[in-house]
């Protein structure tokens, strides 16, 4: 039914009686009007009815009009009023109508009224298929291409705020040739500040959001126009409460050990508890592992999975219970870390286990163990006063070390940015050198850049002791080492990161902070309109878990699409997380959650001989199976993703249930399964254990007081 209801007079939609004009396409937004050819006569009030009489006078009686009367302009109007700058100035002219209004209530006032010129859609087009993922309320979005080759969008939500947003989005685009649409950038949209205090960001998400759903739909549907196939979706697992469905073999590989055989999880759980033995085992474990742990937790509470970090605390706990012994399910730098912390707690007597005879080694820390590493280090410690702050996945003695050439303190994926900002916040003239992840390295250094372009407003938010120009004096003092990376990380490469542009950008995207830069700045641009993370492994569970508590409290059906950035095994514990808060749920909504595993075509093995002499053809790649796991290669690439760690893998269930049973090791048939145990020195004498511990102890009183220990600071000061 159509509203009576007349817009503000000198708004956009002043004159408008009827649901909102169809209108041309446009540019991206430039910055100043006068750029765009308007007469400087014309005052922005007069502007808006100058479009909207132009958009009117085309109109007619029909929203869909000839291709002719579309192209056809009133002479005389501003240069930028054209079939190709039209949807152009309807922005800037919204720009400059909201910027009028100084009160955010006033703001809201005229969005609520623009919201009664949004016709609304009908129940066969609010269906899931056309949900905006990432708006507080139910949003709506349908999109279609008229005879002309212009967009037609229709949009609704049950908030009428959104409905007001969705009719100015509408209101641009509709009409828009599908390049224009796919120009606009959503911070075109920035100056489109709208809301009551506190809830700048969320009104701003639905801009964003909205606006990358249209455009999603119009790449679908210019591909199908030009007869290109859709792009090939990566496999997923869907979690909601009637099970697990899996999407492609990859999903179905990982999912196969989600339900584990219960006769492996009563066997592991009964020799734990006669045997009285603790478990700490890394987010990235074989499914199959993970499955029988994390069935296993319900019987023995000392089964710990976490990142590397908790690891360490988690087997402290576990010995004050009772524990005799701790079995480590991760890479050697690991299980040394726990091995010292639990002396260090006082815990020599409580055997600590690998689960391979092999070494078990981490890219990451054998790239600190480099010669090349040590001369990084050496030129730190010529350009006092300086401080080397060391990720936590290195090795012990490789903290030792460090810590003898520069003052060094330890730090996580989730906790790297705050080090960095205290240091150089508490001592003046700082140099920092951080090392040896080099894409972590060379995305915290373009997330100071970031900082250094926003207010002091936004910086205090993210570290108060810090503005504008206390960050532009440190980044020339931010030094990191360029020659290390984690292989599994390092497969978010361009290719990957291209399919999720195509495909996923309006899904919520979550990254480990050690990808690399075309990931991470995807990453960080989803984080920016609050559909993404960057972080930690726990960042990225936490995210997850937040965003699917938002929508069963918002007890409505939903659908939510995670791309998992980060080593595949992560997904048991998404999942298991996911899994109990659906089966909490009190309401009867049905909320699907799908965990999108990125998996490039590199990532294709061949499960059966094709007749093929020059390489793949495209019907061969449909016939082809993907292979979790890179032991021996199959299933994974360096070139883009399947993220799947081969050094993790080597923690096998069988050598997990070998351990357990061999204890205790009275005949020593265990000792290569030992955690290694520093008893060596550094050159200059000190021990191993004791020296390596310092770095993670400064950083621990860091996470508890907020300040670098006096003991670091005053070693960094002595160097002077």
């Amino acid at each position: 039914m159509e509203r009576a209801a007349l817009a503000p007079r000198g708004s956009c939609f002043a004159g408008i009686q009827k649901p909102i004009s169809r209108t041309v396409g446009s540019n991206r937004l430039s910055p100043k009007i006068p750029q765009l050819g308007v007469p400087s006569k014309v005052s922005n009030r007069g502007f808006c009815r100058l479009v909207e009489e132009s958009a009117t006078t085309r109109q007619r009686k029909t929203s869909d009009l000839s291709c002719l009367a579309l192209a056809e302009l009133p002479l005389g109007l501003p240069d930028c009023l054209d079939a190709d700058n039209s949807s152009l100035c309807k922005l800037q002219a919204l720009v400059s109508e909201f910027e009028s209004l100084v009160e955010p209530l006033d703001r809201v006032k005229r969005l609520l009224h623009y919201a009664s010129f949004l016709a609304s859609m009908s129940d066969l087009d609010r269906v899931s298929s056309n949900r905006v993922m990432g708006c507080t309320a139910q949003v709506w979005l349908s999109a279609r291409m008229d005879a002309c080759g212009r967009m037609r969008f229709s949009a609704d939500s049950d908030s009428e705020i959104t409905r007001g947003f969705c009719a100015c989005l509408v209101h641009i685009l509709d009409g828009a040739f599908p390049e224009e649409v796919l120009r606009m950038k959503t911070e075109d949209l920035g100056s489109l500040n709208i809301g009551l205090p506190g809830s700048t960001n969320s009104r701003a998400n639905t801009w964003h959001n909205v606006l990358i759903s249209m455009q999603k739909k119009t790449k679908a549907i210019l591909m199908a126009r030009e007869g290109k196939p859709l792009i090939e979706p990566f496999p997923s697992l869907v979690v909601n409460a009637d099970g697990i469905h899996a999407k492609g073999s990859y999903a179905e590989a990982q999912a196969k050990f989600l339900s584990p055989d219960e006769s492996k999880v009563n066997e592991l759980v009964s020799v734990l508890r006669a045997k009285k033995i603790g478990i700490v085992a890394h987010f990235y474990m074989d499914p199959e592992v993970q499955g029988v742990l994390t069935a296993a937790q319900k019987q023995w509470p000392h089964i710990h999975i976490s990142d590397s970090l908790v690891m360490a605390d988690s087997a402290v706990k576990m010995a004050k219970s009772g524990c005799e012994f701790i079995t480590v399910l991760g890479v050697d730098f690991m299980s040394e870390n726990v091995r010292a912390i639990l002396d260090q707690a006082g815990f020599e007597k409580v055997g600590v286990y690998r689960m391979s005879d092999e070494r078990i080694g981490c890219s990451l820390a054998d790239a600190a163990a480099d010669p090349a590493y040590m001369h990084f280090l050496e030129e730190a410690s010529t350009l006092p006063p300086s401080l080397h702050v060391v990720y936590i996945n290195t090795a012990l003695q490789t903290k030792a070390h460090s810590h003898e050439i520069v003052p060094t303190i330890t730090c996580t994926s989730s906790n790297v940015v705050q080090t960095i900002l205290q240091a150089f916040a508490q001592i003046p003239d700082l140099n920092v050198w951080y090392g040896p992840d080099s894409y972590m390295g060379a995305n915290v250094v373009e997330l100071l850049h970031q900082m250094a372009s926003m207010t002091d407003e936004e910086i205090a938010q993210i570290h108060p002791k810090h503005d504008k120009n206390s960050v532009h004096a440190l980044l020339h003092r931010l030094h990191y080492y360029k020659e290390g990376a984690c292989i599994v990380h390092d497969l978010f490469g361009t290719e990957v990161v291209e399919r999720i542009k195509e495909g996923y950008c309006d899904a919520f995207l979550t990254a480990h902070f050690e990808v690399p830069g075309e990931m991470f700045s995807l990453a960080m641009e989803a984080k920016r309109r609050g559909m993404g993370v960057v972080g930690s492994t726990k960042n990225i569970l936490d995210f997850i878990t937040e965003r699917v508590k938002e929508a069963l409290h918002r007890n409505v059906d939903d659908h939510l699409q995670f791309v998992l950035g980060t080593e595949s095994g992560m997904v048991t514990s998404i999942v298991a997380a996911v899994r109990k808060l659906l089966a909490s749920q009190e309401s009867s909504a049905n909320v699907n959650v799908e965990i999108v595993f990125p998996v490039s075509s590199d990532s294709v093995s061949r499960t059966e001989s094709l007749p093929s002499s020059n390489g793949l053809s495209a019907g061969d790649l449909t016939s082809l199976s993907v292979v979790p796991g890179v032991a021996a290669g199959e299933g994974c690439s360096l070139h883009g993703g399947c993220a799947s760690c081969p050094y993790m893998k080597m923690n096998s269930l069988t050598s997990l249930l070998r351990v357990c049973h061999l204890l205790p090791d009275k005949e020593s048939i265990l000792s290569p399964y030992v955690a290694s145990r520093f008893d060596g020195h550094t050159p200059t004498g000190k021990s191993v254990a004791d020296l390596g511990c310092e770095p993670i102890l400064h950083m621990r009183h860091f996470q508890a007081n907020g300040q670098l220990p006096e003991t670091l600071v005053n070693h960094i000061l002595s160097q002077r």
